[in-house]
């Protein structure tokens, strides 16, 4: 390690160091999160000018920061499957209603799915004002690496089909999806859970011992599991804050500026598409300037980690703590929101993919014969897609190969996939944070006076949580 780096990594801690010293006075933690995003910002910008993006003190520097922040991204990860488990066991308890399950279950992956439809329809809207498209872009060395590599996984994009997908839903081995070993162990832990909560209360009038004794245990897991999310959030300015110093001193600014549109139109798209979950919100009768104050934090760690299956932990927490949703619908809301019908990676990424390569084969984007069948495919293949890196490549190949485009093409984007996956990554939150919120309402669930409140996520040092 030279001196460089040393120093680097001198100043990265006297941040970090400020930025405790902001928890131990109790600032509030948007606030942390923002001065921490700003910080990372400052950070990673001062390391390219002085160093330059791919220079050996940003790439060691950046290994460094990675223990910090995806560290705590691995620790996010780490209680997605507990919290999921005993928070959706715990709150069928307090259902004893199999009725309401199947509504919170309907609702929710209802308003995902058709909220994805509307995204698609967003991002070809964007792709035809910005007049994108792929013929005549030029591919380096790293693009077409990347475009033999999704041509390499086309074969697992083709084999899957809806029935295939629904199956994989139904886990053979909880365990091992609990591991989060495959695509869809989220949803498929999300099922396990179902089928013990209902269960136990199959048995709560016919053995009301062993029932008592199941909800006891159950009461006490979901608290213990409770406190290792606050312990965890509570690391959250630290781990935005080294996320944003990594990806902004690695960034090219040349590369950006080549694709400056598709990054516009990508952005364009996302807020477009932010504003439908505002109305969705207002529509429901919850003021959406307060709405969207209170989902700040979360929206802002999803965007500097790129995993929507790692925000589910502090989703669930603002959508109980700020927002006033029942812990069972914002638990159902954030797991399958993480899998199913993802606004930002499933739905805006692919159309406005599909409309940008169709030319190159001769073929006119913007006529019913296209956009029909890649709005349904878009749809139905959003079922599905991985909430972790990666999730927005395997929904493009879906509908790519569906729409028997040229995959490889993909890859002329790869300089400025981390960029716009920073945003795809948030509007998915965003969307399941939506959901939930819309269902809870729709159910007459939504604590009112919680949403009215201003009060903050409870991860201080002083919480009991």
């Amino acid at each position: 390690m030279n001196l460089q780096v040393i120093l680097n990594l001198a100043v990265a801690a006297l941040l970090l160091a400020f930025l405790a010293v902001q928890q131990k006075r109790h600032a509030s933690f948007t606030v942390r999160v923002f001065s921490a995003l700003g910080l990372g910002i400052v950070l990673g910008a001062g390391l390219q000018l002085l160093y330059g993006a791919s220079s050996e003190e940003v790439k060691v520097t950046g290994e460094y920061l990675d223990i910090v922040g995806s560290g705590y991204v691995r620790l996010l990860q780490m209680i997605v499957m507990p919290l999921i488990m005993v928070s959706i066991v715990s709150a069928i308890l307090k259902l004893r209603n199999a009725s309401s399950l199947g509504k919170i279950s309907a609702l929710t992956i209802g308003t995902l799915m058709i909220t994805t439809t509307v995204a698609a329809a967003i991002g070809i809207l964007m792709a035809k004002l910005f007049n994108l498209s792929a013929v005549g872009l030029a591919s380096n060395a790293a693009e077409v690496a990347r475009g033999v590599y999704l041509q390499g996984k086309l074969a697992d994009a083709q084999a899957l089909s809806l029935p295939n997908m629904i199956l994989s839903f139904i886990p053979s081995n909880p365990f091992l999806d609990m591991t989060g070993a495959r695509k869809t162990s989220t949803i498929a832990v999300v099922v396990f859970a179902v089928f013990i909560g209902v269960a136990a209360i199959g048995i709560a009038e016919k053995k009301p011992d062993h029932f008592t004794s199941f909800d006891h245990a159950v009461h006490v897991a979901h608290t213990i599991v409770m406190r290792m999310v606050t312990l965890v959030l509570r690391l959250t300015p630290y781990g935005v804050f080294a996320l944003m110093a990594q990806v902004v001193s690695s960034s090219s600014y040349a590369d950006i500026l080549n694709l400056i549109g598709f990054v516009v139109a990508s952005y364009c798209a996302l807020l477009l598409m932010f504003c439908v979950h505002l109305a969705m919100v207002s529509a429901s009768g919850l003021n959406p300037l307060r709405y969207t104050k209170k989902i700040l934090p979360v929206l802002t760690f999803a965007f500097t980690s790129r995993t929507s299956a790692g925000s589910i932990p502090m989703s669930v927490q603002t959508q109980t703590e700020r927002l006033g949703t029942p812990e069972g619908i914002a638990n159902f809301a954030a797991s399958f929101g993480a899998t199913i019908g993802q606004n930002g990676c499933a739905g805006i990424y692919p159309a406005m993919l599909a409309v940008m390569i169709a030319p190159t084969v001769g073929i006119d984007p913007f006529t019913v014969g296209f956009l029909a069948p890649l709005l349904a495919i878009i749809t139905v293949g959003s079922v599905g897609v991985a909430g972790v890196g990666g999730g927005a490549t395997f929904a493009a190949l879906i509908v790519l190969s569906s729409m028997n485009l040229p995959v490889a093409l993909a890859g002329l984007l790869i300089s400025i996939e981390p960029l716009i996956d920073m945003g795809r990554t948030a509007l998915n939150v965003s969307g399941s944070i939506a959901a939930g919120t819309v269902t809870s309402r729709i159910m007459g669930e939504t604590n009112m006076a919680t949403f009215a409140s201003n009060q903050e996520l409870q991860i201080d040092s002083t919480s009991n949580a």
